[in-house]
């Protein structure tokens, strides 16, 4: 709405501008006849204008001064004498200048009205010639095209170059918003320290995806992880069977990185996928400050790991783990939907219903796992303090008693048993 009032407010500001060049022309127009007391040869004289009321003589004076701005005409005479010739031609070049700048704004407005769709079209111009200077088949370059649009929807924005350019806490703040759908569709985050989400959605980089694409291959060196905010993939093994399927508000892709071994399966599009991905590097760096997040998440891959047959040790060697993952195995079991006997009694509106409330369930269980993790590791780390303390406490415990136990002198020679071969200059 903006960007469309101030175009208006910018095409007034050009029709007043003409309208006023065109008053000045009629004042002029009608200002040398008068000057020269109305000869018989002028436009006045010719009209029978010198003794009419004001606004007639002004009608026709601007009528004359558009007629000869817009080329279109002399008025309702041409004119008879040089005087009348001269300013004829000063209308004519002042109306090209006019017509030139109105282009010219014109043009500007165009171009400054949609920007970012603009740019779109002349990046997919150079698409296209590439497409066709590669000699690219006419299926690729479908699904080039298509995703052009789904990723850009017809807009392209210079958005790091935009990021760059602000402060920290605005482009911080800037970043959360934009990142909202995935916080509040992912439970790993809605339950998480918004410090450390803080510091993930920063460090997120947005990726779209084709139904069909592969996106993670099994056997391969994994560098990424992938939270999912739109898109169904499937999870599949090496021999073709889908273990499961993913939706929004799920990641995958993080037990490569937490174990720094090969991709354990593949992972391959269902529908257009819209995701955010997170380095290795950027992965490590974030669950180093966050050791309890690093817990919950290699709960979350060891139960995967579980279902994939494989030994959910390598994801690390803490005593805790199985009892964890057996946790999360127990609350995914309770909140997963299972199949009715009578499917044919049922609504579509009360499955959506109940669907909704399993997710909920989850979200809930998914919290409730997260506190305890979090309550386990306070207690940890308390006790961990105490025998610090404890410790510390024993040692200052026996310097006490030693230095009280220690026998005391009073003059340095005391303490120094001299002998024959040293100095006695050494001594002091």
């Amino acid at each position: 709405f903006l960007s469309i009032a101030s175009m208006v407010m910018r095409i007034l500001n050009l029709i007043a501008l003409i309208i006023l060049l065109a008053h000045w022309n009629g004042c002029l127009q009608f200002m040398i006849p008068m000057f020269q007391n109305f000869p018989s040869d002028c436009w006045v004289a010719l009209n029978g204008l010198q003794n009419a009321p004001w606004t007639e003589q002004y009608t026709v004076a601007l009528f004359k001064a558009l007629s000869h701005m817009l080329c279109i005409g002399y008025g309702r005479y041409p004119p008879q004498s040089y005087v009348d010739m001269w300013l004829t031609m000063l209308s004519m070049v002042i109306g090209a200048m006019g017509y030139a700048v109105t282009i010219g704004h014109v043009s500007a407005l165009v171009q400054s009205f949609d920007t970012s769709r603009r740019l779109y079209n002349e990046k997919f111009k150079q698409v296209e010639e590439y497409m066709a200077w590669r000699k690219l088949p006419r299926e690729m370059r479908n699904r080039i095209s298509d995703y052009y649009e789904h990723r850009y929807q017809g807009k392209i924005f210079h958005e790091n170059t935009i990021l760059t350019e602000l402060s920290e806490r605005l482009r911080l703040d800037v970043i959360n918003y934009n990142c909202r759908s995935l916080v509040s569709s992912v439970p790993f985050f809605s339950n998480a320290d918004p410090n450390f989400v803080s510091d993930v959605v920063t460090k997120l980089h947005f990726e779209v995806f084709q139904p069909g694409d592969q996106i993670i291959s099994e056997g391969t060196i994994g560098n990424k992880m992938y939270f999912i905010q739109e898109g169904v993939v499937d999870i599949i093994k090496s021999d073709g069977q889908v273990l499961t399927t993913l939706s929004d508000g799920s990641y995958f892709g993080e037990i490569c990185l937490l174990t720094r071994a090969k991709r354990v399966a593949s992972v391959r599009c269902v529908t257009y996928c819209n995701l955010y991905s997170l380095d290795s590097s950027q992965f490590e760096t974030v669950l180093d400050s966050y050791p309890l997040m690093r817990r919950t998440m290699e709960s979350v891959a060891a139960e995967r790991l579980n279902k994939l047959g494989k030994n959910p040790s390598i994801i690390s060697t803490r005593y805790d783990l199985k009892r964890d993952a057996a946790a999360l195995k127990d609350m995914i079991d309770r909140v997963t939907p299972q199949p009715s006997s009578d499917e044919s009694s049922q609504s579509d509106s009360s499955s959506i219903l109940s669907n909704q409330n399993k997710k909920n369930d989850f979200k809930s269980s998914l919290s409730h796992l997260h506190e305890e993790f979090k309550k386990s590791f306070i207690k940890k780390r308390s006790s961990r303090n105490r025998r610090k303390s404890s410790v510390e406490h024993k040692k200052l415990k026996n310097l006490s008693r030693n230095y009280l136990s220690a026998p005391k002198s009073n003059s340095i020679e005391n303490q120094i048993k001299k002998s024959p071969s040293t100095p006695f200059s050494s001594l002091h």
